[in-house]
């Protein structure tokens, strides 16, 4: 579904999301939200949703079961022993 909408910036820069933007995208008063700009887009998404697109490309680089701590401290001990 694509949602279009034409928006004014206020005086003191605030910017109204049309109500059925917001609903779509489960965006509620007083909760937060994360601006990015990105290749002159302004991309608003709330933090869970920033959250779950980090996840997934830092899963393109880490193996499903692979805890990075753990192999950071098995590591740092394999270092120490060598010393």
């Amino acid at each position: 579904m694509t949602l279009q909408a034409t928006v004014t910036i206020a005086p003191n820069g605030r910017l109204v999301i049309p109500a059925a933007m917001r609903e779509s995208l489960g965006f509620q008063a007083g909760g937060k939200m994360i601006a990015r700009l990105e290749d002159g887009v302004l991309i608003l998404e709330t933090v869970e949703a920033a959250l779950r697109r980090v996840r997934a490309m830092v899963r393109q680089y880490v193996p499903e079961g692979v805890n990075l701590a753990d192999e950071l401290i098995a590591e740092r001990h394999a270092a120490a022993q060598h010393e």
